[in-house]
C-alpha cells in the first residue's frame, strides 16, 4: 500500500475534475463510496495494474488536502501522477469567455480544471466502443468485456470495494475469440479498431507525451481511429484544452443551443467555437458543467443490440 497527500495550489473540483473518466455508474474500473465521496479508480500501467483511492482529507469545498492510497504493481506511477490526474498541469490562464453562459460558469466552477490521466490504452478502449452507438450500448459492452476478461482490482479484499476490475490488457483483448465480441455487442468496425490498437498499443502511448494535435494525429494512424476518437481520449489522456469531439451525436445541439438558442452540425460548431482556440474543449467542458440541457423534441435515439444481429 503507497500513501501520498497533496494540496492542490488552486481551487479544485475533485468529481468534477475525475468524472470524464467514469464510464457511466456501472464502469467496473470506477467507484464513489461513503458520504465523503471516496473515489476508487482501477487503471493499467506499464508496471502492471493500480487501485488507487482519491478522497478530500481536510478542507471543505474546492479546498484542502487530497490524500491518495493505492495498491498493486503500478501503484507507485499512479501515486506520482497525482498532482497530473488532478489538473495540476493544466493552464487555463488567458481563457476568455465570450457568452454568458460560458461566463456563469467559469464564475460558479472555479475549480473545474482538466484533469490528465496520462494513460492511453485506458482511455481509447472504451472510446472506441463508444463509436456510433449510445452510450447504453457502450457502457454494456465495456462492462461485459472487463468482466469478462479484465483481472480482478489489486487490493485487500474488504477495503477495495466488490466487483472492480482491470481494464482488459491489449494482449487480453487480442485473445478473446469473435464470437465473445459479439456476445458482448461489439460490431466488427469497432471490434477491428480495437485490436487495430491493441496491436500497437505501446507505440500510441507515446501520443501522451506529444501532446495537442501530434498526439491526436499518432492516433488517428490507426485504422478506425478518427477525429472524434482522438479528441475523446486527448481530453482524458492528457488534458488537451482544444481537443473538440467533432463528430458527436450531442455536442453541436448542446453548444448551438447554449451560446445561439438553435441546433447546429459540425460546420456550426467550428464557427461559433472559433473565438476560443486554442482552449475550444475547455469551453466545451464549462457548457457541459453549467448545467444547461438542450430541449427535447421526440424520442431518445434506441440502442441497438447487436448480439441479436
Amino acid at each position: 500500500m503507497l500513501d501520498r497527500e497533496w494540496r492542490p495550489p488552486y481551487p479544485l473540483d475533485l468529481y468534477g475534475v475525475l468524472s470524464p473518466l467514469r464510464r457511466g455508474r456501472g464502469d467496473p474500473t470506477w467507484r464513489t463510496v461513503g458520504e465523503g465521496g471516496v473515489i476508487w479508480r482501477v487503471s493499467t500501467t506499464p508496471e502492471g495494474p493500480a487501485t488507487v483511492a482519491i478522497r478530500r482529507r481536510s478542507g471543505g469545498g474546492t479546498h484542502g488536502t487530497v490524500r491518495a492510497t493505492g495498491w498493486g504493481p503500478g501503484a507507485a506511477r499512479e501515486i506520482d501522477r497525482l498532482p497530473s490526474l488532478l489538473g495540476a498541469d493544466d493552464d487555463p490562464a488567458g481563457f476568455v469567455a465570450h457568452h454568458p453562459v460560458v461566463a456563469d460558469a467559469v464564475h460558479r466552477r472555479p475549480g473545474l480544471r482538466l484533469g490528465a490521466s496520462g494513460r492511453v490504452w485506458d482511455t481509447l478502449l472504451p472510446a472506441v466502443l463508444e463509436q456510433k452507438v449510445t452510450g447504453t450500448e457502450a457502457r454494456r459492452s465495456f462492462r461485459e468485456l472487463a468482466w469478462r476478461f479484465g483481472d480482478p482490482a489489486p487490493g485487500p479484499a474488504g477495503i477495495v470495494p466488490d466487483g472492480m476490475r482491470v481494464p482488459p490488457t491489449p494482449e487480453q483483448v487480442r485473445a478473446i475469440p469473435d464470437w465473445e465480441w459479439h456476445r458482448a455487442g461489439v460490431d466488427h468496425a469497432r471490434r477491428s479498431a480495437i485490436l487495430n490498437a491493441a496491436v500497437v498499443a505501446h507505440r500510441l502511448e507515446r501520443a501522451a507525451e506529444l501532446g495537442g494535435e501530434a498526439g491526436r494525429e499518432l492516433l488517428r494512424r490507426v485504422p478506425g481511429i478518427g477525429v472524434w476518437t482522438a479528441a475523446e481520449v486527448a481530453q482524458r489522456v492528457w488534458g488537451d484544452p482544444d481537443a473538440v469531439s467533432f463528430g458527436d451525436f450531442h455536442i453541436p445541439n448542446t453548444v448551438g443551443w447554449a451560446l445561439l438558442g438553435h441546433d447546429l452540425d459540425d460546420a456550426g460548431l467550428l464557427e461559433v467555437l472559433r473565438p476560443y482556440a486554442p482552449q475550444r474543449q475547455r469551453a466545451v467542458r464549462y457548457i457541459e458543467a453549467s448545467g444547461f440541457r438542450r430541449p427535447r423534441f421526440g424520442p431518445r435515439f434506441s440502442p441497438r443490440d447487436h448480439r441479436a444481429i
